[in-house]
């Protein structure tokens, strides 16, 4: 997959970037406000019966929050954050061990649960609803079973494809919160709260430009605030003026849809080699030289929010608006 400034996916180091920025409490985080206000309610009702919150799943595009919330349940509870995701989990031995050194209340955040494998998530039912796990000791003729007791926890489960979860891991989350893509006053004012924390001078109008720019996502808006301070540090005197980042961000090749390159490369291709569909998922992935599930889960989610493309019985196709943002003349039949 191409290096892309506009992924939501995390680069390189960047999660130890956006955990020194992260927001604490609710009264720090920006946004998401109907999933804000009803966790508080139930974080507030659970702590009112001294009981442990219920298991919480997120789920929603990456980047917009969902290993912030759970540090922020963590810290509202007044209890422990244990972090592990799906893929790290390789036997029901290693989950009995994370599970076995909680203490009563924890938070253990599981990111990318979908991912985990059948065998490790039957053990983790019984500890869902029960609070216990059954551990086989011994081998073969003299392997036995031995069900091990467990403190009270909490599970905040994060994933981006709520689909492929199992309905029996599904059903028992007390609490499923989606988090939708964030408005764009919303997003600006995660700029200037990073600019602040990040000591980057800049101004308003900066923010908005930013923001306008961003998909939808913190993870990007926060990305494009650090390229941007490196423009203005070389190319200014270090404050982040409207006009340098526009010029940065033209130089970054996002434009003010938050289209890049690789963006461009897809719809382009559509139109001139596919007269704008319909085309075949594989098809359109041969063609362009990416694998059909990256186009799926990468590329495809944003043109689709923002109306450029359409998914039909017969294939993708891109819509009038994708002719308008290149300046092209609209196919009658478009």
């Amino acid at each position: 997959m191409e290096d892309r400034m506009m992924t939501q996916e995390e680069i390189g180091e960047e999660g130890q970037i956006e955990s020194g920025i992260r927001p604490l409490t609710f009264a720090e985080y920006i946004g998401q406000d109907k999933v804000k206000e009803n966790l508080q309610v139930f974080i507030e009702a659970a702590k009112m019966r001294e009981e442990s919150l219920d298991h919480v799943l997120l789920y929603g595009p990456p980047g917009l929050g969902k290993t912030t919330l759970a540090s922020i349940i963590a810290e509202e509870m007044g209890v422990n954050l244990r972090t592990t995701a799906g893929p790290a989990i390789e036997r029901p031995g290693d989950l009995a061990a994370i599970l076995s050194g909680l203490e009563p209340g924890d938070v253990l955040f599981i990111d990318e649960i979908h991912r985990l494998h059948r065998s490790v998530e039957e053990v983790l039912y019984p500890a869902m609803e029960d609070f216990c796990i059954d551990i086989v000791i011994g081998k073969e003729d003299s392997a036995r079973s031995v069900r091990l007791d467990l403190p009270p926890f909490t599970l905040v489960g994060a994933t981006t494809r709520a689909g492929m979860l199992s309905a029996p891991l599904r059903d028992r989350f007390g609490v499923m919160s989606r988090l939708e893509y964030y408005k764009e006053q919303d997003l600006s004012d995660i700029i200037m709260r990073s600019a602040d924390l990040l000591d980057i001078p800049i101004e308003e109008p900066a923010g908005s430009e930013l923001a306008r720019r961003s998909r939808g996502t913190p993870r990007i808006a926060n990305r494009l605030l650090r390229r941007v301070r490196d423009f203005a540090q070389v190319k200014g005197d270090g404050e982040v003026t409207e006009a340098l980042a526009v010029d940065a961000l033209e130089k970054l090749q996002v434009d003010r849809l938050g289209l890049d390159h690789v963006d461009n490369k897809l719809l382009l291709t559509m139109i001139e080699t596919f007269r704008g569909g319909p085309v075949g998922l594989e098809n359109m992935a041969a063609t362009i030289g990416e694998e059909a599930h990256t186009i799926e889960d990468v590329y495809e989610p944003y043109l689709l929010q923002i109306g450029f493309l359409q998914r039909t019985p017969r294939g993708r196709k891109v819509t009038h608006h994708v002719y308008e943002h290149f300046h092209l003349e609209v196919p009658e039949d478009a």
